[in-house]
């Protein structure tokens, strides 16, 4: 009871500290005038960037003018055949006295890559067989069984990898870029060229994007 009459005692002059003036006054400034050109500037950044039209990609020439870089076996006309046929069945056709809608640069170089192989080594063994064996006479009790033990042989190979980029001749912006690899250089020359275009067509797989 004493408490309860002590916080009662005490509540007139816990009103009259809050109903006192308060110290700090809230004040602001206005904000400065937009400057005159903020009324016909668009800020593109605030937009999502509009989807690609790969519709009105038609035709296509050399980045700069240039043939793609071929290696020791694969000359750079012989990159530029099977770039030119792999875009081909893409819709895209060579431009025919300027440039194209999109540019071309491409390069081939060789890599070598470490290949693994899981083999198993057959060594028989003895034991119980289940079902017996057969002898002289019909079947008798008899052993033998055969268990595998796996080898991993690792062993290095070389292969070619075709890199293939296309920009908008518009205004250069990156279009596609893949890289993809096949086979290797050594063999005939009907065996590389097949691998060359292989690797070309790799590179171009899913142009465009769905």
């Amino acid at each position: 009871m004493p408490y309860r009459l002590l916080c009662l005692a005490l509540l007139p002059f816990a009103l009259a500290a809050c109903q006192s003036s308060n110290p700090y006054v809230a004040s602001s400034r206005p904000l400065p005038p937009a400057p005159p050109q903020a009324a016909t500037t668009f800020d593109a950044s605030a937009y999502p960037a509009a989807p690609r039209d790969y519709g009105r990609y038609r035709s296509w020439s050399w980045r700069n003018g240039q043939l793609p870089s071929g290696s020791a076996n694969a000359d750079p006309a012989q990159l530029a055949d099977a770039i030119s046929g792999a875009l081909d069945q893409h819709g895209l056709r060579p431009a025919r006295g300027a440039s194209g809608d999109l540019l071309v640069s491409a390069n081939l170089r060789l890599e070598r890559r470490l290949r693994q192989v899981r083999d198993y080594d057959y060594d028989p063994y003895y034991g119980p067989a289940p079902y017996g064996g057969i002898g002289y006479g019909g079947y008798r009790n008899g052993y033998g069984a055969y268990g595998s033990v796996p080898i991993v042989r690792t062993y290095e190979v070389e292969v070619m990898v075709v890199r293939i980029d296309l920009f908008d001749a518009r205004n250069g912006q990156p279009v596609w870029s893949a890289s993809a690899e096949s086979g290797s250089e050594k063999g005939s020359p009907r065996e590389r060229e097949n691998a060359l275009r292989e690797s070309v067509r790799k590179a171009l797989d899913g142009y465009p994007p769905s």
